[in-house]
């Protein structure tokens, strides 16, 4: 595992490859639904002591993200926003047009993280080639790719004058992607885990109720404490305003290694979203 100890808490930041900083614990936006309840969510999240928020054109609530980032007071410079390109708008000069209508939905000047959100065949270079435009223009302090399997990742590490700072991925417990975590380590990219908490589908499993009954932690709080501790950026998701709290509060803990060796066990290669693995 890449971090032991302790020392981890709501403020830490880590440094992506291009020096940008980037905190290891995000809150996820999907299936959050526009309007009240978006909103009333990342005011708690904002309240809960996050400051990194994920969304996608896809998600529908991007106005909700930037209206909520407006209401909380916090200055721009402290929020690590990520939005992502969906499928329907690859291709270089829709992706471009596509991160327009992204910045005037959440109304601000930039985003911290852009995102190809699927490695769309025989779309996703180009695509990639406006991301690095949009790099450029420092209109995106920092731009990365999603769903990328190691031979998605290894056709654009061939021809990209840079390497992308993240790879978001479902990634959990039950779905742990040690060689993709390598690959990804080896190549200085950082991986986010989407969906770390299965959905909720794995909360009744005993051998992870046990884990949580010794630290005396909820079955959420262990998976997102396990995926901060196995190296990822986790981002858990919730619109339960308790859920969001206990969400947050995984750093007076340490999951010990004779744990950590235990739970290594328990991957199956559980998935709850889509496997890229099939895209060529």
């Amino acid at each position: 595992m890449l971090r032991k100890g302790i020392e981890l808490d709501i403020n830490t930041k880590i440094e992506l490859n291009n020096g940008v900083e980037i905190p290891v614990l995000g809150f996820g936006t999907y299936l959050l639904n526009p309007g009240d309840e978006a909103l009333a969510a990342l005011d708690c999240a904002f309240g809960a002591g996050y400051r990194h928020i994920d969304t996608a054109a896809l998600y529908g609530n991007e106005a909700e993200v930037g209206e909520a980032a407006r209401n909380s007071g916090i200055p721009r410079q402290e929020l690590f926003i990520t939005t992502k390109v969906w499928n329907s708008d690859q291709g270089y000069s829709s992706t471009l047009k596509a991160f327009d209508r992204s910045l005037a939905n959440m109304k601000m000047d930039y985003v911290d993280l852009y995102l190809i959100h699927w490695p769309l065949p025989a779309r996703r270079k180009e695509t990639w080639e406006a991301l690095l435009r949009l790099y450029d223009e420092k209109l995106c302090r920092s731009i990365g790719v999603s769903n990328y399997t190691i031979k998605h990742l290894h056709e654009l590490l061939k021809t990209s004058p840079i390497v992308p700072a993240v790879n978001q991925v479902e990634f959990s417990l039950y779905l742990f992607q040690k060689d993709l975590l390598d690959y990804c380590s080896s190549n200085e990219i950082i991986i986010e885990s989407y969906s770390p908490l299965t959905r909720g589908k794995k909360f009744g499993d005993r051998r992870l109720l046990e884990i949580a009954e010794k630290y005396g932690k909820t079955p959420a709080q262990i998976l997102i404490r396990w995926a901060l501790q196995a190296g990822t950026v986790t981002l858990p998701k919730s619109s339960n305003p308790k859920r969001i709290r206990e969400n947050a509060d995984v750093f007076s803990f340490n999951i010990l290694d004779e744990d950590m060796d235990i739970m290594a066990q328990f991957n199956e290669g559980y998935r709850v979203a889509w496997d890229p693995s099939s895209l060529d």
